[in-house]
């Protein structure tokens, strides 16, 4: 089985208790089915547009929204197929987290990486073909992975390594996942979505799924020369992974404390997640009222229609109602002239 050789340096363990401590909250946010929803169609977005887009994928952020929507885009036919396989993949792994990750089950994940991209003869196979990694700048070879020979035994021991590994942190697990994927290169084309979403499914496996609100793919592609200069650190460094390990784990802790703030942003003040016992999610609506209260003073019917000129009476009343019963707001006054104030 394949052993990794890396250190638990003191800059890992700040980044794991970082990440436990973020995932705790977010795990136990009281989410309104809105703001669930919202955060996962964001990370689905990211993920899809970024885990491409780092691979040459010219479509934009936009682009690749309308995708998911259903709509159609002028652009080139292999980006929109990239952007439908990996969107695909990412989908299948947030539905189903019970598959057992062995060579089916990396074999399948790479047909749908490369459907419609590379020749179906190549697709969900490993590459019978030497391959070296070249420098997209100076076209120097920058890294030569093993040779096709070794792939498919090589692909055991990492399996073996996924299947028996029980002890290291999920975080750090999925890391050297990664890292070894990549190395390994088992296929012509397609190893790095495939390489990522097979260390996100390690980590939803692991119970890192976080609500699936998260995109690690979005901070690989904001600053890929960090990205690739952690990974080409351990060819360096004689097969030690901890500079990759710490910048994996930093990635990590930086989108969920990212995640969490956002969470924060939504949660009403501290008095009121005292008074009721923790934090309560509100809609945007919700949040739109009660900052006008603490502006104006109070929030009225003849109000409504400016305030939300798209949205019919019932649906903010409702809203209303909802926040006097979470014992926020409170009513003053009956029929017409209601006002609706900060609960004491």
């Amino acid at each position: 089985m394949y052993q990794p050789s890396f250190t638990i340096t003191n800059k890992i363990v700040r980044n794991i208790g970082a990440i436990d401590a973020a995932k705790e909250v977010i795990e136990h946010a009281p989410l309104l089915p809105y703001w669930e929803k919202k955060f996962q169609e964001e990370a689905l977005l990211r993920t899809t547009h970024y885990g491409t887009h780092i691979e040459g994928n010219e479509l934009s952020i936009t682009q690749v929204q309308k995708i998911i929507d259903g709509e159609r885009v002028v652009a080139r036919e292999r980006d929109v197929q990239e952007v439908i396989n990996y969107r695909k993949i990412i989908e299948s792994m947030a539905e189903d987290t019970t598959e057992t990750i062995d060579e089916d089950f990396i074999l399948k994940l790479h047909k749908t990486v490369v459907h419609g991209v590379l020749d179906e003869a190549l697709a969900g196979a490993y590459r019978k073909k030497e391959v070296v990694i070249r420098n997209s700048i100076t076209g120097d070879i920058s890294f030569r992975p093993p040779k096709s020979i070794e792939v498919p035994w090589q692909m055991k021991d990492l399996l073996l390594f996924i299947a028996g590994e029980k002890e290291m942190h999920p975080v750090l697990k999925a890391g050297v996942v990664h890292y070894e994927f990549v190395r390994i290169h088992p296929f012509l084309d397609g190893n790095g979505r495939v390489g990522r979403a097979l260390s996100t499914y390690v980590l939803f496996k692991e119970g890192y799924d976080i609500r699936q609100f998260f995109s690690l793919e979005e901070h690989f592609d904001r600053d890929p020369v960090a990205y690739y200069t952690a990974l080409q650190s351990v060819q360096e460094n004689k097969g030690d992974l901890t500079q990759w390990v710490t910048y994996f784990s930093e990635v990590m802790a930086a989108e969920l404390v990212k995640i969490k703030t956002q969470i924060d942003s939504i949660s009403i003040d501290s008095k009121l997640k005292q008074k009721l016992g923790g934090p309560v999610m509100l809609s945007e609506r919700q949040i739109k009222v009660i900052e006008y209260i603490h502006k104006v003073g109070y929030f009225e019917n003849k109000m409504f229609s400016s305030t939300f000129p798209m949205v019919s009476e019932d649906t903010v009343l409702r809203e209303l109602q909802d926040l006097v019963k979470k014992g926020i707001l409170k009513k003053q006054g009956k029929t017409k002239g209601v006002k609706y104030v900060m609960a004491q």
